[in-house]
């Protein structure tokens, strides 16, 4: 088979496809053909760079790209979307929903040495339910959105993105280790309940890397430095190890591989 062909006729729908995992996700499947619905929310002289690049990406494959500059958080958004990329993509044609948000504040959970400070802000009730949403939650509404819309692929692939602060303390991490450890519950339940569609759901867990997302994490310096000496293969996770492994979860071969969590970090996690 014609690798460039792969994918022909198919779709992803890749829900923060602007950078990071979620925009080498894009350059990875469509050099095998697979049609790309980004959706991302950018500012306007950002959005016009991101569009140019997602323009070359299309122009050297086969397949073709649209990008959305949308709230993938709202409902009125989320439905408009769906209504649009219909007319494009047609009944049956997703093959793979990548939910790729990276939303969420990092504060730590009390007030530092219990001393009022306007400048250290702690985390709300509402900051842990705005972020449980953003990058778990939200899953299960798209996926919905898109099965009512009958526009899942009958062997459709589900694919989540957690990470090592889900299980283990990072500073100021609170709010989103609750909501990557909530994704990988609610992707263990989307295996069982979304599989009589034919779906299967599944959650990367990637190691350390250098993205835009994690240098927003008080401290990233030092988990950047302790990375790279952690690693088996001494280097840094990179985006293009993910998107490898996302392309691999939409092939044929990955039929039987259904509520996982995948370690895609050259072993950081054994150590």
């Amino acid at each position: 088979m014609d690798k460039n062909l792969q994918f022909k006729d198919l779709w992803a729908v890749i829900l923060g496809g602007s950078s990071g995992f979620g925009y080498a996700a894009v350059e990875r499947l469509a050099l095998h053909g697979m049609n790309i619905a980004v959706i991302y929310r950018e500012n306007k002289s950002s959005d016009k760079a991101l569009k140019e690049s997602l323009a070359k990406i299309e122009a050297a494959n086969t397949g073709k790209i649209l990008p959305f500059n949308i709230n993938a958080l709202d409902a009125d958004a989320r439905a408009s979307f769906i209504n649009n990329f219909a007319a494009f993509a047609g009944k049956k044609s997703v093959k793979v929903l990548l939910h790729s948000i990276a939303r969420g504040n990092l504060k730590p959970l009390t007030i530092k040495n219990n001393v009022e400070d306007g400048e250290y802000n702690t985390l709300s009730i509402e900051d842990i339910q705005l972020t449980t949403y953003a990058m778990s939650n939200s899953l299960l509404d798209w996926t919905r959105s898109l099965l009512k819309a009958d526009l899942f692929n009958t062997d459709g692939r589900i694919i989540g993105l957690t990470s090592e602060g889900a299980h283990k303390y990072w500073d100021s991490y609170a709010a989103v280790s609750i909501a990557k450890a909530s994704l990988e519950s609610l992707a263990k339940y989307m295996a069982v309940e979304f599989s009589t569609y034919g779906l299967k759901t599944n959650v990367i867990q990637a190691g350390v890397t250098e993205t835009a997302s994690l240098k927003m994490i008080p401290g990233s310096e030092k988990l950047l430095e302790i990375g790279v000496k952690r690693n088996p293969l001494g280097r840094l996770t990179k985006p293009e190890d993910v998107a490898g492994v996302i392309y691999l979860l939409c092939t044929d071969e990955s039929f039987w591989i259904n509520g996982s969590i995948i370690h895609v970090d050259g072993g950081e996690h054994c150590l």
